[in-house]
């Protein structure tokens, strides 16, 4: 059964080092959305970003490469992939002979877009390539605000609202203060989130409110991020909006989903916490 419960998290695992694409775990992304109202026609554009930093393979003579690997999984692809099996798939190419990295890429294609159940793009870089500067999340930062707090879950969406009349405003705010949890180890998810929209201005004490009660709360990052979608949609009524988290790495992985009104292309910004 593909559900997070039958994935490998939480479970003890052998690390295997040969390919094996058996070992892509996908969740289907229907369960979830359809907790928070989202069917077909999906009320978004979006991408998974994710970034790999421990992937290595051997060259046809047997000697080892690092490479650091961007993917990009589409919203409307029917699965997520769980991110123990993920990385334990790239592991499996640590003692592959790969002909070259064209090669590589093709193979990562293949089975990622079959575990996703949509087209996965992927791009490797050399490791040591300059280049990989910190960027930020732009924007006005929320988490300097002196507020009062105490409710740390389930995320609250009557704390969101937006000022009544009919003057529009354009704003980017972000913040630091992110966190859910892993449904199924419970272990914690950090992340930066930016939010990005044109219409009524949303206040901004409610919003921080709002994302800080995601603290004890347990759902994968990309169905956070949709819930943040579909919560500010429908609380707020913006003209235009775009939901970019930029998560921490764990094991070698991070997760960076953004979901949009618009089909705009987001960047690849490295936050200094990644």
């Amino acid at each position: 059964m593909s559900t997070p419960e039958h994935s490998p998290l939480g479970k003890t695992t052998v690390y295997a080092d040969r390919y094996d694409p058996t070992l892509l775990f996908p969740i289907p992304r229907s369960g979830k959305r359809d907790e928070i109202g989202v069917s077909l026609p999906l009320p978004f554009h979006g991408v998974d970003v994710w970034n790999a930093y421990e992937l290595s393979w051997l060259d046809a003579r047997g000697k080892p490469v690092v490479a650091l690997a961007e993917f990009r999984v589409p919203a409307e692809s029917p699965n997520i992939i769980e991110s123990k099996s993920f990385k334990l798939y790239l592991n499996g190419f640590s003692q592959e002979r790969v002909a070259d990295a064209d090669r590589l890429v093709a193979t990562l294609v293949r089975d990622l877009s079959a575990a996703a159940g949509a087209a996965v793009q992927v791009v490797l870089t050399d490791a040591s390539e300059r280049g990989h500067a910190v960027t930020d999340l732009a924007g006005t930062l929320l988490d300097d605000q002196p507020l009062e707090i105490d409710d740390y879950g389930p995320p609250r969406a009557d704390y969101l609202t937006a000022a009544a009349g009919d003057a529009v405003v354009e704003e980017a705010l972000v913040s630091n203060l992110l966190r859910s949890n892993c449904p199924v180890t419970g272990q914690p998810d950090w992340g930066s989130v930016q939010i990005r929209y044109r219409g009524a201005r949303i206040d901004h004490a409610g919003l921080l409110r709002y994302l800080i009660s995601f603290r004890n709360h347990n759902e994968f990052h990309e169905q956070c991020v949709e819930r943040i979608f579909v919560d500010v949609m429908a609380r707020c009524r913006p003209q235009q909006l775009s939901v970019y988290a930029r998560y921490t790495r764990r094991g070698g992985l991070d997760i960076n989903p953004y979901r949009s009104t618009g089909v705009e292309t987001p960047e690849n910004p490295r936050g200094a916490r990644q």
